[in-house]
């Protein structure tokens, strides 16, 4: 039986519903951005047996089942992909979603990022990771579509800040850039930090509207 997980989008929505404690089944895991945002806004936590594996805010139930990561890359970056998912595993709680691409060979960008995207903008994976040559291409490719915030970052403060300020949805990194450690190093800022929201949300839900204009236009 899978267990419960808590992330800090459940814990921002607590807390924008002026709700101060937090039910969970034993055992449930809570994610480190998850818990900083808990310790920030002094969130009680409650255990009960009672409850399911769903956690419900709002009346709006989200299933653990889709809390995870999808995962992809061009030829590019499939080596740096297939070395790193064991490492995302271990900085992460969430299961990981591989589009591929699966080898190699040359393939285009713009297929890969847009299935990671897609399943995003979908909430059927909660973050996703790309890696191609510099991080820009894919970026570019993903931010195409909707509710995207893909970023390309080249440092932990990069990393940190588009978290914190931009709070990024997909991360997307250079395998012919950084190096394996620098990589390792911004992956593990990227998950651990959390998005602070007042006067940076007002920005997001600005950005969200210049989006909204043009799927109204059909353009």
């Amino acid at each position: 039986m899978k267990k419960q997980l808590v992330t800090e989008e459940v814990i921002l929505q607590l807390h924008k519903s002026g709700k101060s404690i937090l039910q969970l089944e034993k055992g449930a895991l809570i994610t480190p951005a998850a818990m900083d945002v808990i310790k920030q806004n002094k969130i009680k936590i409650e255990f009960n047996e009672k409850l399911g594996k769903n956690i419900s805010i709002e009346n709006r139930e989200i299933s653990t089942e889709k809390l995870k990561i999808a995962v992809g890359s061009d030829h590019t970056g499939f080596i740096i992909k297939e070395e790193l998912k064991r490492y995302i595993k271990e900085v992460t709680t969430y299961e990981i979603n591989d589009v591929g691409t699966f080898t190699d060979q040359a393939c285009d960008y713009p297929d890969f990022a847009f299935q990671v995207a897609k399943l995003v903008s979908l909430k059927e994976a909660y973050f996703g990771i790309l890696f191609d040559a510099t991080g820009i291409p894919s970026a570019i490719a993903a931010n195409k579509v909707p509710g995207i915030r893909a970023v390309t970052c080249y440092n932990e403060f990069s990393a940190r800040s588009s978290r914190e300020h931009n709070n990024a949805n997909i991360l997307v990194l250079g395998a012919r850039t950084l190096g394996i450690e620098s990589i390792k190093a911004i992956i593990k800022v990227w998950f651990n930090t959390s998005f602070l929201g007042e006067r940076h949300q007002k920005r997001i839900d600005k950005i969200t509207e210049i989006e909204k204009q043009f799927l109204l236009k059909g353009l």
